[in-house]
């Protein structure tokens, strides 16, 4: 088939995911009945909106009863603040005094009822959006035309949050403005397009914004100084790879038997942390407690994905310590925190105040300031005709100095790992020793036999929660990088002294 019949089949491919979310679930919409899961949503949809397997208890408990009178009474102080009460707030919002309480309220925790309100303040998306009146539309409607990532977006909304009654139902209203805002989003910054790992940052907006709203507070997290997000989704992931190294500085100073067992278990911190960084603890804890993150880092920006990475490590620091195996530590903070976190909301956020202020006091709140290579370079908005190529949907021929680069160092690093562990091997057996073998470390090979990098077709979202590979910095290029694991290594971090030797370790109050 030639390029121009390509082009064709991609195109009409296009249209018809369009044409299919347009319909959405009218009479005689194509549906397969695998894309439309079952639940009996009458009894088990919790408050959030999430859909349990079991049926949930008829009657509240007597601490939830009052927590909601709390949330009720809090409600009427925020309306006041925010400028909805009938008794409207004597100062602007932006006034020191407001904004003080609002930082108090916040660490309270924003009520249910009014957190979108809350968010749309928090990200200023009233000024971005009159500043950018009709561009949302107009990049939708680039996207219907010249998109190059819908299908591998359909793919990812056929997926995401599929236990939520937003997005339960496939082609619905909600799974439609998914589509929508990352289909839009990705015509809209050209550099990024769309990772996997997006629409769960989108999913959660769209439960709290309208369509529109979360386009521009997708933007805002992406592009502002505050949040920065960019960096985490282009090619080679640099800001990634700047807070794991200076995660690992944290752990080291602050709880070093931690980040030692850590070592001996062979355990890197990507391993555990993929989706911290990426998508700030999106299905990594509870989603109660994820919404109550989400309130602090929407207002005091990414230090907080630094500090509650600390205090989820130093809270649950006794319990990994007693686990004596890389697999059952990752299973145990990546799995089980996120069904039971073992202490309630406000008791962890509490102690991420508390590690906020620690890490401030020590100067380790954020790592180094971004480099060139972590911003945007291109202007945001402006159309450029993908290549015939990338309307394909073909895979370059040539890997980047990039991608070359970090597959040499995967490269090394796999041989390196394999040759300890083949030493302690021969240790084990030999005479006099334990006959105990070692678990192998596995590391995926690439399906092309070329670059590591630009290989594997899981999702973030799909990351095994137990793998124990050496993970590979993944780059290769915008609609490539959208397809693919995030696989990562690390390289050797310069790590900060610890002021004891573990003994004065601070522990969770």
């Amino acid at each position: 088939m030639d390029e121009e019949a390509l082009i064709a089949r991609a195109k009409e491919e296009r249209e018809k995911i369009f044409q299919r979310y347009d319909k959405g679930r009218e009479p005689g919409a194509e549906i397969d009945p695998w894309e439309d899961p079952q639940f009996e949503v009458y009894h088990q949809t919790d408050r959030y909106g999430f859909i349990h397997d079991q049926r949930l208890p008829r009657k509240r408990e007597p601490h939830e009863a009052k927590a909601l009178e709390i949330e009720m009474g809090r409600v009427k102080k925020w309306l006041k603040l925010l400028g909805h009460s009938s008794q409207p707030a004597k100062r602007p919002w932006e006034d020191k005094v407001v904004q003080a309480k609002v930082r108090k309220r916040v660490f309270k925790g924003i009520p249910e009822k009014i957190r979108g309100q809350v968010w749309c303040k928090l990200l200023n998306l009233e000024q971005v959006m009159k500043a950018e009146e009709g561009k949302y539309k107009k990049m939708l409607e680039l996207a219907r035309n010249w998109s190059t990532e819908a299908r591998q977006i359909d793919k990812d909304v056929n997926r995401q949050f599929r236990d939520h009654i937003f997005y339960r139902e496939r082609y619905s209203d909600m799974q439609k403005s998914l589509f929508n805002v990352l289909v839009a989003y990705s015509m809209y910054n050209s550099e990024v397009g769309y990772c996997q790992g997006m629409s769960g940052l989108a999913g959660v907006l769209l439960m709290y914004l309208k369509e529109e709203e979360a386009f521009w507070a997708l933007s805002v997290l992406l592009a502002d100084a505050k949040f920065a997000m960019h960096g985490l989704f282009i090619e080679g992931f640099p800001k990634l790879t700047r807070f794991l190294a200076h995660h690992d500085k944290i752990i080291t100073k602050f709880i070093p038997k931690l980040k030692k067992h850590f070592d001996q278990c062979n355990l890197d911190s990507i391993l555990y942390s993929l989706k911290w960084f990426f998508v700030v603890f999106i299905e990594r804890i509870p989603f109660s407690l994820c919404l109550r993150v989400w309130d602090i880092y929407l207002l005091d920006g990414e230090k907080v994905v630094t500090a509650m990475a600390y205090n989820i490590l130093r809270m649950h620091k006794q319990y990994i310590l007693k686990l004596r195996d890389m697999d059952q530590i990752v299973q145990y903070i990546q799995t089980r925190l996120c069904e039971d976190f073992g202490y309630d909301d406000d008791t962890v956020i509490k102690n991420l105040e508390q590690c906020m202020e620690e890490l401030r006091k020590a100067g380790l709140e954020l790592p180094p300031p971004p480099s060139e290579i972590e911003l945007p370079k291109k202007e945001f908005g402006v159309f450029v005709e993908p290549t015939a190529a990338a309307q394909i949907g073909r895979r370059k021929q040539e890997f980047s100095e990039t991608e070359k680069e970090v597959t040499e160092t995967v490269k090394l690093k796999r041989e390196i790992t394999e040759q300890e562990i083949a030493n302690l091997n021969r240790i084990a057996t030999a005479p006099g020793g334990s006959t105990q073998q070692l678990n192998t470390v596995h590391i995926p090979e690439s399906e092309d036999g070329g670059s590591l990098l630009g290989s594997s077709r899981k999702s973030l979202a799909d990351t095994s929660v137990t793998s124990t590979a050496d993970l590979s910095v993944l780059s290769g290029g915008q609609s490539q990088r959208s397809h693919q694991a995030f696989d990562f290594c690390v390289d050797e971090q310069n790590i900060i002294p610890s002021e004891d030797e573990g003994d004065g370790e601070s522990s969770p109050v």
